[in-house]
């Protein structure tokens, strides 16, 4: 099938490599003309990857109805990307926003766009900068039949059984922001975790200990291997990271959710106001967990102490 692909962060390659490598023909285009370039001349793409510049050539590089996927910061940049290509796509295209968009705004771009002949769909993914490896997990919102369309793509980009049809325009979204809700409590429960083991009079390995409850313990996730990662390159005390934990958005609207539905949810709106809070005072050890955690699985930079 082929896809083009806008928006080359970490997510968006990720996701062109792995595309093409799943035998998919994909078009990219970058804001960096270089960014692009250059990874279409990485020779295990297999020259199954090409660059529109300017974007106008997408109209010539790939059939209808053409499929492209937006990967690009939530809120002004997405807008004015999907103003981007409205103007130049045609009637039966299809949008796909991979980013970290609000549902509200996606509901809201899948109607305006519906007055173009212009289809949406709405890709909540999560994976991080590991997505190239293990594949995204994607929740999918929009038309069922523009979906089904679309899936042999979201087939390739996710592992086996990781994708979801959630639903109507938002509902993909929708589902990875209640996702990152979650994230938030377990990542603070974590922290807080490695930080009483850190302040016990014992001699603790943590590393060790994170690498021992991922086998055969209740709390064992993705998230617990790689605070054990963390904790071999950082060492127990995370001298190295400053505990100053920033948030994408995503904990933000769940909790308005949740106030939204009167759904009590302690746990994430807590976990939340933890985050709030690391940016005032000294870090935390548990604050530290946190910032590491981030930077392990989604690349997010470490602000220096």
């Amino acid at each position: 099938m082929q896809v083009a692909i806008c928006g080359l962060g970490r997510m968006g390659a990720g996701m062109a490599r792995r595309a093409a490598r799943g035998g998919h023909d994909v078009v990219v285009w970058n804001r960096t003309e270089e960014v692009a370039a250059e990874l279409a001349a990485e020779t295990e793409n297999e020259g199954r990857l090409a660059v529109a510049e300017p974007i106008d050539r997408l109209l010539d590089m790939v059939d209808r109805p053409r499929h492209v996927i937006i990967s690009v910061p939530s809120g002004v940049a997405t807008d004015a990307m999907i103003e981007q290509l409205a103007e130049i796509l045609e009637p039966g295209d299809v949008i796909v926003d991979s980013g970290n968009s609000r549902f509200h705004d996606s509901k809201r771009h899948a109607e305006e766009l519906s007055e173009k002949g212009i289809e949406w769909l709405d890709m909540g993914v999560s994976g991080g900068v590991w997505g190239l490896e293990v594949g995204f997990c994607a929740m999918v919102g929009g038309k069922r039949e523009v979906f089904e369309r679309f899936e042999p793509v979201v087939n390739t980009l996710a592992p086996e059984n990781g994708y979801l049809y959630c639903g109507d325009a938002g509902a993909g979204h929708y589902t990875k922001m209640v996702h990152n809700g979650i994230e938030y409590g377990i990542m603070q429960a974590y922290g807080e975790g490695f930080d009483i083991l850190h302040a016990s009079d014992y001699d603790l390995d943590l590393g060790a200990i994170a690498k021992m409850w991922n086998h055969g313990s209740v709390i064992r996730s993705w998230l617990l291997e790689l605070a054990g990662d963390a904790f071999e390159k950082e060492g127990n005390d995370l001298e190295g990271i400053h505990g100053w934990v920033a948030d994408s958005g995503e904990g933000r609207w769940t909790v308005f959710e949740a106030i939204d539905h009167d759904v009590p949810a302690p746990v994430i709106t807590l976990s939340l106001l933890q985050r709030f809070r690391s940016r005032r005072e000294p870090d935390s050890y548990s604050d530290r967990v946190l910032a590491a955690l981030r930077n392990e699985f989604g690349g997010h930079a470490i602000k220096e102490r």
